[in-house]
């Protein structure tokens, strides 16, 4: 016969099991909830990050204590720097993707005038003026995006003015966060002088800020080059295609603002200016595009290197597969953050195996034995 065990759980572990269960499933809910603003304070803290080495550079040519003023002018700086690429870039997309939009019908009408053999082509499967009915289909295609082109406008703008509170927001807890960041930390930490555990957690979070300033830094360097470069090679093709040299400055800052997406930005900036050129003069577009791949390989064994040196030493699976996880979580801005959000994890595991490592040493190491009180007695009669 079988035996029946019976499990007895009494009232306390049973109500404190499902308190835990609910607890975890309310603070679970809560994140989800708060899942823009945690972003937004999250990106606040990552451009804080970001600013502070210009910051402490500014502070070594500024001294004073207490001085506010390299704060101010950092903060300005990159300010500045948003507004500028917003009102050059911006009208510069918008401008072209009209003109485009509007010339597309007599574009396609100019390349397709003596592809006579679609014609030709069409009559053979059973259908007439296939040319002209490709024709048609797409200039109707095109002409519907100009007319909807306002409508469109006008159902972003919901989104628009989400996007731009949430700028407003980031770069008010940014400024914060330069002011009053330093001060919280130091009050914060003096409450833990004494306690070993709370050194070491200060000293992984300066880590985890290292890692982020220092990438943050030198991902700029590069895509200053990136947008110098682009910026160079865009104000040839427009002197040699006659088209208007107003475009290698909103050009170059487009590649240098995408190439900061880790992994695939470089080739994501440099497709779109390859389309925009192509949308006046598509000779222009071939040329730039034919220019990106060669500028990619330049980057990636030449420039990267130099600049980043090892970097975080992530290798490229674990650099892929954040970059992938970063895009689909939080879009363009997961991707931008994904990168050092890795290399913060690998701070935390490396201080963890060197805890490890410290705690087997101690282990490892022998007691000193203490002497037995006849070995103190013989110890008195020789002396």
């Amino acid at each position: 016969m079988k035996r029946l065990y019976r499990v007895t759980v009494d009232t306390k572990t049973f109500i404190r099991f499902w308190l835990v269960i609910l607890g975890f499933g309310a603070a679970g809910l809560l994140i989800w909830k708060a899942s823009l603003g945690l972003l937004i304070v999250g990106a606040a803290l990552f451009l804080a990050l970001a600013i502070s080495p210009l910051v402490r550079k500014l502070s070594r040519l500024i001294p004073g204590k207490g001085n506010k003023l390299p704060i101010a002018i950092a903060y300005t700086v990159v300010i500045g720097c948003i507004i500028a690429f917003i009102m050059v870039v911006v009208p510069t997309i918008v401008n072209e993707t009209v003109r485009f939009a509007k010339n597309f019908p007599n574009t396609i009408d100019h390349v397709t005038q003596n592809l006579s053999w679609i014609n030709d082509a069409g009559e053979q499967i059973g259908i007439h003026n296939l040319q002209d009915q490709l024709v048609s289909g797409v200039s109707g295609f095109a002409t519907s995006i100009t007319e909807n082109l306002g409508t469109n406008i006008i159902n972003s703008l919901g989104t628009l003015a989400t996007v731009i509170s949430a700028v407003i927001l980031i770069l008010v807890l940014t400024l914060f966060m330069l002011t009053e960041g330093p001060s919280i930390s130091a009050m914060f930490w003096s409450n833990f002088k004494n306690n070993k555990q709370a050194s070491k957690a200060e000293r992984v979070i300066g880590r985890m800020a290292n890692v982020i300033s220092k990438y943050v830094s030198n991902a700029l360097t590069v895509a200053m080059i990136n947008a110098a470069a682009t910026a160079v090679v865009v104000f040839i093709l427009c002197l040699i295609f006659r088209l208007s040299p107003g475009l290698a400055l909103p050009f170059g800052l487009i590649t240098g603002v995408f190439s900061l997406i880790p992994m695939f930005g470089s080739f994501i900036g440099g497709a779109l200016v390859a389309l925009l050129l192509a949308f006046n003069v598509w000779g222009a577009g071939l040329a730039f595009i034919i220019y990106t791949i060669v500028y990619l390989q330049i980057e990636a064994n030449v420039i990267s290197p130099k600049v980043q040196g090892k970097g975080l030493q992530l290798p490229a699976l674990v650099v892929l597969a954040s970059v992938t996880i970063g895009v689909y979580t939080f879009g363009l801005l997961g991707a931008i953050l994904s990168i050092p959000i890795a290399g913060c994890i690998k701070v935390l595991l490396e201080e963890y195996a060197s805890n490890d490592e410290d705690e087997e040493k101690k282990l490892e190491e022998p007691k000193p034995t203490e002497k037995k009180p006849e070995d103190k007695v013989l110890l008195a009669k020789e002396a």
